[in-house]
């Protein structure tokens, strides 16, 4: 029964519909028994609980749904969200609330990042912005070896004066940190225009690119805006990318300015300057002017607040200001060759974006505060902040080492970033989400039974509360106040993005967290944006429907076998048309022109690999890969055909198919090996068997896996892309087999369904 047709029925049939909502159980499917809490409880005692609970959404029931407009949510969670516009197969999902035309504009005149900016400083001209917290002190650290580490050897590792082998292998000192200290919109403001003036003055030209190669910080954003409003293309950078990509990039795109910090500068870049020579000026964000020793001398390094002290004195006019579809990042993304490829991102490209990104955050203003932790090389975390700044959010600086009151670098004792700035937005990656979850689990583990019992209880009930679309404020407060603490307590959204989010931790996050968990899809050809799930949509295991910026059309695929006339969902190669989606990639106009194209109505759209379907109600659901390409869970690119490359090189594999889930942290392989190779492993270690048992044996897959990784010691895979578990296959794939073409090539979605048991048990599950 709909409930949003409550107040329309008569009072005599109110009861009725008690009785029907509390003891007529709702349909649970099995996903949902599978994300239950075992309840380690005395059964007696169990159904006495079970009773009272029961009791207690019966007497409370009528009065809270009358006040907490359960009502209004029930019906928006079940609205559609989404339609076709045509009757075709082929024809584009658009948001219901864009339907005749998608968004593109934030703020009527505001066609350009440096207008929306000043939009913004215009409007909360002294509200808090970026917010960075104060060291106090540092203390000295114990390596994994027992040995003590002093803070001072950290100290000469960031200034460059520490040889490379002296560089410990333990974690930099433990930190204690104060308050956060703020700048205000207009501060930043008048900081940027002084830092843009500053690089025009040291020979940064309009429409020349300059590159950033930096941690998230607030100099980062500082640092955008400027390149925002003085029209210089801005390349970025993962400072985490090896030497060879980052040269690449910066060789690439012929920059003669870089912006960094004294650490990345002494351990990545200084190694490969020679490789860029047009390079003559790096700014240090947190550091002098004092020219490094082992610097060569026709490149100068300044300090940005040198800079800005320069920019101070200029002229504050920009020599020239940007228009719409001019270029304002170049954003360097990994790529199958392992080469980063640049995506030209205009200003109109990112407006887009966040217009779209931004209208599906309820009530966003200046009472929230973000909490940016994630690269802001990364397309999520960048968009994500200037969703925020452009609406009169603060933004407080943190990192994975110092986000809760237990990471690596915090103080036992003392706080971490989340409980000093009590955020109420998060964006997280769901490797980050599942770190939350074993950490609370671990928690959970070793209560009392009685403790333990009483949560597994509470989550269960409030699991099935959530199923049906309500909410429960009294276990929120008395059973999941500490858990929400872990982040702060303030949190109201928690948005996942760069991967997908396994169902398991969807739920766990929005129970324990007390907060709608999103999931968005989006990849940087689009500037992020494609879905979001609505705050109010309680499903799990979906990313959304389309924004209000994009549009989104599902393309046959005849080799995987999906139509977009299947039924009951049509199914497909995920297509993403709108504003949003960019300009191409850098140089490589022959790429651009497969990934990319412009249909008969001047609409640019871009392929995304993906294989999706959609869902009645509009939603978007990922549920296969076209392209060898696979993000894993904390963001790397794993090409699974260059892993299969390298090991078919090696003597005992006769074939392999390597697979990995984006929602796990690593890799798998499927190897046929060579006989002869595998029975003299078996010989050596004493194992008897015939090829077919030594095949299911998971002593000689431990073997195997041993000596690939010893073979392997000397390819060019990174640790990432080397599987981490094995299943040895005795049957040889061939075409009789449905395994593989007749070419002999992989068919990937066969032989993960001739495989999937074997997949589950090594990914192990939730």
């Amino acid at each position: 029964m709909r409930l949003d047709v409550v107040d329309h029925i008569n009072k005599r049939y109110k009861a009725k519909l008690l009785v029907y909502i509390f003891i007529q159980r709702p349909v649970l499917t099995s996903r949902f028994f599978k994300m239950q809490i075992k309840e380690d409880i005395n059964p007696v005692l169990l159904v006495i609980l079970h009773f009272f609970m029961w009791l207690y959404g019966v007497i409370t029931f009528v009065p809270w749904f009358l006040l907490s407009g359960a009502c209004e949510r029930q019906r928006r969670a079940t609205r559609v969200k989404a339609r076709p516009v045509t009757d075709l197969s082929d024809s584009p999902y658009r948001s219901v609330d864009s339907f005749q035309s998608l968004a593109s504009t934030l703020y009527p005149g505001c066609d350009t990042l440096d207008k929306v900016f000043r939009h913004a400083a215009d409007t909360f001209k002294s509200k808090s912005c970026l917010g960075t917290r104060e060291v106090l002190s540092e203390e000295d650290e114990v390596q994994p070896n027992g040995k003590v580490f002093k803070k001072d050897l950290w100290h000469a590792v960031r200034e460059g004066t520490l040889p490379a082998y002296s560089r410990p292998t333990g974690q930099p000192p433990a930190v204690i940190l104060g308050q956060y200290n703020w700048l205000s919109f207009e501060d930043v403001y008048t900081s940027a225009a002084q830092f843009g003036n500053g690089l025009a003055a040291l020979g940064q030209k309009p429409r020349s690119n300059i590159a950033i190669f930096c941690e998230t910080r607030a100099e980062w954003i500082i640092t955008a805006q400027a390149c925002f409003m003085h029209n210089f293309p801005l390349v970025t950078l993962y400072a985490t990318l090896g030497g060879l990509a980052i040269a690449h990039g910066l060789a690439e795109t012929e920059v003669t300015h870089i912006i960094t910090s004294k650490e990345l500068l002494h351990t990545k870049l200084k190694d490969i300057l020679r490789q860029v020579p047009l390079l003559r000026h790096i700014i240090l964000v947190d550091g002098t002017s004092s020219q490094p020793a082992d610097i060569t001398p026709n490149i100068t390094v300044s300090s940005m607040s040198a800079v800005q002290a320069l920019g101070a004195k200029q002229s504050s006019k920009p020599q020239s200001v940007p228009v719409a579809h001019d270029i304002a990042v170049i954003m360097y993304t990994s790529g199958s060759t392992g080469i980063p490829k640049g995506v030209m991102i205009s200003h109109s490209n990112l407006i887009a974006a966040i217009t779209g990104m931004a209208q599906r955050i309820p009530n966003l203003g200046v009472t929230d505060t973000y909490i940016g932790y994630l690269p802001l090389a990364h397309v999520l975390e960048l968009s994500a902040e200037l969703v925020c700044l452009s609406h009169g959010c603060r933004v407080g600086y943190s990192s994975p080492q110092t986000l809760s009151d237990q990471s690596t670098k915090i103080k036992k004792g003392s706080k971490g970033d989340a409980s000093e700035l009590q955020p109420t937005l998060m964006a997280a990656v769901p490797e980050i989400m599942d770190r939350i979850y074993k950490n609370v689990m671990s928690r959970v583990a070793s209560m009392s039974t009685v403790q333990k019992g009483l949560f597994s209880l509470a989550y269960n009930y409030k699991m099935k509360q959530i199923s049906r679309g309500y909410s429960t404020p009294l276990c929120d407060r008395l059973v999941f106040r500490k858990v929400r603490k872990l982040l702060g307590g303030k949190m109201r959204v928690l948005l996942s993005g760069g991967a997908p989010l396994s169902a398991a931790t969807q739920r766990f996050m929005n129970i324990c967290f007390c907060c709608p968990v999103g999931q968005g899809y989006g990849l940087t050809e689009t500037c992020g944006a494609g879905t979001i799930t609505e705050m109010c949509d309680y499903s799990t295991g979906r990313v959304g429907a389309p924004l209000v910026c994009s549009e989104i059309k599902l393309k046959n695929w005849e080799e995987g076998g999906y139509y977009n006339t299947d039924k009951p969902y049509p199914r497909g190669e995920i297509l993403i048309g709108g504003p949003n989606v960019n300009m191409g990639y850098y140089k490589y106009d022959a790429r651009s022109r497969e990934d990319f194209f412009v249909d008969e109505n001047g609409q640019r759209w871009f392929c995304t690999g993906d294989i999706g379907e959609f869902h009645e109600d509009g939603c978007l659901k990922i549920i296969d890969r076209k392209k060898d390409l696979v993000k894993l869970q904390a963001g790397e690119y794993v090409s699974l055909g260059k892993v299969e490359a390298a090991l078919k090189n090696l003597s005992l594999v006769d074939n392999i198919c390597a697979y990995a889930n984006s929602d796990q942290s690593y890799v798998i392989g499927f190897v046929v090996p060579n006989q002869k190779e595998l029975l003299s492993i078996a010989q050596k270690k004493g194992i008897q068997g015939s090829f077919e048992s030594l095949c299911n044996n998971g002593t000689m897959e431990m073997e195997v896996l041993k000596a690939l990784r010893e073979s392997l010691a000397a390819a060019t895979l990174e640790k990432f892309e080397v599987p981490a578990k094995l299943r040895l296959v005795a049957e040889p794939w061939t075409p009789e087999t449905g395994l593989v073409t007749d070419a002999f090539k992989l068919k990937r979605k066969e032989l993960k369904t001739h495989y999937q048991d074997d997949i589950e048990r090594m990914y192990g599950g939730k």
